[in-house]
């Protein structure tokens, strides 16, 4: 019998620079970025609350426009599975883990200013699948009027 095992990363996170494109030789494009994720505890001994990021390479190959749309402070998820490589630099090995993007969806902003609404204002999300020949997206369900959407509810409505 066969053990099963799984590599799966999700992210929900801000992006720390804008994302860069470059092509293989062959002409495939691969677009990189970083994304910032934070977990916030409070401190046993002290009662303070405590804050540390993580920063996560990310590789999406053969999504030629997504660049253009990754911009520093923006706030995306991300689905895709850890792969780490080696090299040799100065005669040691070195090693690099990054996550390979197969789904990333824009979720908003973070104070950018491109949004109709004020700083922080989320914008509706975006998904970007990895290629073009991804599945199909289901069309569009009609949107409801904007009066009936906005029923006075705030973030503090929201469980998470």
């Amino acid at each position: 019998m066969a053990s099963r095992s799984v590599n799966k990363v999700i992210l929900l996170g801000h992006l720390g620079k804008d994302a860069e494109t470059k092509f293989t030789p062959s002409g495939v494009a691969k677009t990189t970025f970083t994304i910032a994720t934070n977990r916030r505890w409070k401190d046993q001994q002290t009662g303070e609350w405590k804050e540390e990021t993580d920063w996560h390479n990310c590789v999406m190959w053969r999504a030629e426009s997504t660049a253009n749309y990754l911009q520093k402070g923006k706030q995306v998820y991300v689905e895709g599975r850890l792969q780490t490589r080696s090299y040799e630099q100065d005669g040691q090995k070195k090693y690099f883990t990054e996550v390979i993007c197969d789904e990333l969806i824009l979720l908003g902003s973070r104070g950018s200013g491109d949004s109709q609404g004020p700083p922080g204002d989320y914008e509706r999300p975006v998904s970007m699948p990895r290629s073009a020949q991804a599945r199909p997206q289901p069309a569009a369900a009609p949107s409801a009027p904007q009066d009936d959407f906005n029923q006075g509810i705030t973030d503090d409505d929201v469980p998470f």
